[in-house]
């Protein structure tokens, strides 16, 4: 595993953020496009490969981690502006991150 400096960690801005819209993306195979709200700083749309394990309907109002400061990507279907954090291996699949009880959108985790 590589390490890496305190200072490289604190460029990466995570917070916490509602999902507020989730859909499939008719035209692949593993992307959901989520719809997030990051409280004061606004909503961000997020292409996530995680459409095999998650019902979007059921993914609607979960409060989640994003990184936040992530440089846009364009890819075939829009723009993703950000990461959901998942943990995830071959065998047991996707598990989404989730705050705790009472953390609120916008949030900054640290």
């Amino acid at each position: 595993m590589d390490e890496i400096s305190i200072e490289d960690f604190i460029k990466i801005d995570l917070r916490v953020a509602e999902i507020k819209n989730a859909e499939n993306v008719e035209e692949a195979d593993k992307l959901l496009k989520i719809i997030l709200d990051l409280g004061d700083l606004g909503e961000r749309t997020v292409f996530a490969g995680i459409k095999k394990f998650y019902d979007p309907e059921k993914l609607i109002g979960l409060k989640i981690i994003c990184v936040a400061n992530l440089k846009p990507r364009k890819m075939r279907f829009g723009v993703s502006e950000g990461m959901i954090l998942a943990a995830s291996n071959d065998e047991e699949g996707v598990f989404i991150l989730h705050p705790d009880q009472g953390a609120k959108p916008g949030m900054r985790v640290s």
